[in-house]
């Protein structure tokens, strides 16, 4: 929620910028943290959500490590003081290059997504006389009940090794003298509200660790993912439940003595913490349809545009409701497609009224485009 000096501050800025509440971050942080440490979890952030600089320095000093999907994230993440030795580097197409430079960084493992990922990795190691360690990820076939443009944890997703190509990856790290074996991996899909998915979660995890046991390998990680969701709908019930979430795998996880388990969390740390704040262009009244166009657009935020998104839209200028209306909320780009809300009901709105799009923190800034040459939106923080 926004006070009146907030909306006050608004007014003089340029919009569209991004604003964000690194107080309610702080207390998300901590709140993940207190949960995890109750069972001894080990936390990574996932980079992919927001790499604002501001963000990850309160992540890292929240002591968790950083979960990368390009070279470009782990050398943010280690410039940016992460301990290379918390650094997992996952992605389904890594280039030799970035392979290399993860080499030279000696992050903590490769999550490795193919068989012949896993041949390419040992032959880069040994031309530089290392050693990588390396977990498999895995598709467990389980279905996260999430949108199906975010969902990896199927047979159809282009996402792990599926169970059949399992036999190879066993023989490939039999014969790959520069792989170091620690544990598996998993990440079946995002923004999930349903735990029970997890409880589905945990019983293949235990299976496959059981299964790579039964090889002969000792399995010291099991990386179960993230993809924990925030509620959208109703962004001021800002913290996400972690204590309920991670209890979940404390009661269906078999862990062992000599394991650990390791999360990815993204969306569920950062997505509550800022909102886009935009400004009325234009109000077109007509007979079927009324429009705002603001001066944001998919190019600010494009999850709506991308796999139709819900975001709370609120007018900050107008706290009299008494005479609403219901707009189509759009954007100024040159696409059918950039529209943010349809039929949203709100005070009659004005040319320069001011307008918070709410939950932008994961998959905004981070998603922000120059299409249509605009220029990239700044980021504003608490006075």
């Amino acid at each position: 929620m926004f006070t009146g000096k907030d909306i006050a501050r608004f007014a003089n800025i340029e919009t569209p910028f991004y604003y964000y509440d690194l107080e309610l971050l702080q207390q998300t942080l901590n709140a993940c943290a207190r949960a995890a440490d109750t069972y001894n979890f080990h936390v990574h952030y996932a980079l992919k959500a927001n790499f604002n600089p501001a963000v990850l320095n309160a992540v890292r000093n929240k002591g968790f490590g950083a979960d990368c999907v390009s070279i470009g994230e782990v050398l943010r993440a280690i410039e940016l003081g992460f301990d290379a030795g918390k650094v997992v580097f996952a992605g389904v197409g890594k280039s030799d290059r970035e392979i290399n430079q993860a080499l030279d960084a000696d992050i903590f493992c490769f999550n490795v997504e193919s068989v012949q990922e896993l041949e390419v990795i040992n032959e880069l190691a040994a031309a530089k006389g290392k050693r990588a360690r390396v977990a498999i990820r895995i598709n467990p076939n389980v279905d996260a009940h999430t949108h199906h443009n975010i969902t990896t944890g199927l047979d159809e997703n282009k996402f792990g090794v599926n169970s059949w190509d399992l036999p190879a990856c066993v023989q490939t790290l039999k014969n790959a003298p520069n792989l170091e074996f620690v544990g598996i991996h998993f990440h079946i899909g995002s923004q999930i509200m349903n735990l029970d998915v997890y409880k589905n979660l945990c019983v293949r995890v235990n299976e496959f660790a059981g299964w790579f046991e039964d090889k002969g390998f000792i399995v010291k990680v099991l990386n179960v993912g993230g993809g924990l969701g925030i509620d959208y709908h109703n962004p001021n019930a800002q913290i996400p439940d972690f204590e309920s979430y991670f209890r979940i795998f404390s009661e269906f996880l078999e862990v062992k003595p000599y394991q650990e388990v390791h999360f990815e969390l993204g969306r569920a740390l950062v997505g509550q913490c800022a909102s886009l704040i935009s400004r009325a262009l234009y109000v077109k009244n007509g007979k079927k349809k009324n429009f705002v166009v603001l001066d944001a657009g998919m190019t600010e935020l494009m999850r709506p545009a991308l796999y139709q998104a819900y975001h709370q839209i609120e007018n900050l200028s107008k706290t009299d409701a008494a005479t609403a209306l219901r707009y189509d909320i759009v954007g100024p780009i040159c696409e059918s497609t950039d529209c943010f809300a349809k039929e949203v009901e709100l005070p009659e709105t004005h040319r320069g009224d001011l307008f918070a799009i709410r939950s932008a923190g994961a998959y905004g800034e981070v998603m922000a485009s120059g299409y249509n040459l605009r220029e990239r939106a700044p980021s504003v923080f608490p006075e």
